[in-house]
């Protein structure tokens, strides 16, 4: 019996090395996949400043990944389909929806992706956003983030276009998307890659 033990704590230990020599040789400085929520992106903000600053990233390009970071998460609270609710349903800031980000590096670049399920019509709609966005210049982009700032927002929104505008702005290449079937399943997977 104590050498079953001791071998599956080998093998998790040994499962656990993989994944940690996987993660550096792909230069993965934070990776997050579960449930979020408004009190867990504020917990994982302070380890991702602190991981980027570890890391040596100019203040500059901290404050751009942090703010593409508070967007990205907040996209997935707002849109991912796989959600849980708490019993006090009233309040937005119960509910928590799954997803995943990462953040690495590589040539001096850093590389955000996210990843969750999306619902067709919420896909469709981010499509056109994203394929807009992909259009711009960094100029027109810019001048589209301050005219959005001034408009009055729709009631129904849940701030995505100017959150993707964020991202975009801070950005140093088009952003990157796609959106992929989910198997048995209506819903679509919404991944975006920023590069800052």
């Amino acid at each position: 019996m104590h050498d079953t033990v001791l071998t599956q704590h080998e093998n998790t230990s040994l499962h656990w090395r993989i994944f940690c020599q996987c993660a550096e040789n792909r230069n993965v400085i934070f990776y997050y996949e579960g449930y979020f929520s408004q009190a867990i992106i504020a917990a994982v903000s302070d380890a991702v400043k602190m991981r980027t600053e570890h890391v040596g990233a100019a203040n500059t390009t901290r404050r751009k990944l942090f703010s593409s970071f508070i967007e990205m998460t907040q996209n997935i609270i707002h849109y991912s389909v796989d959600a849980y609710v708490t019993r006090n349903d009233q309040a937005f800031n119960n509910e928590v929806r799954h997803g995943s980000i990462c953040i690495s590096t590589q040539g001096g670049h850093f590389y955000l992706h996210c990843a969750n399920p999306v619902n067709a019509a919420v896909a469709h709609q981010l499509q056109q956003k994203l394929e807009h966005l992909r259009s711009l210049t960094i100029d027109d982009i810019k001048r589209e983030y301050k005219k959005t700032l001034r408009s009055e927002t729709p009631d129904d929104s849940k701030g995505a276009g100017l959150g993707l505008l964020t991202v975009a702005r801070d950005a140093s290449a088009p952003l990157e998307f796609d959106f992929t079937p989910i198997e048995n399943s209506e819903h679509m997977l919404f991944y975006l890659k920023a590069t800052i």
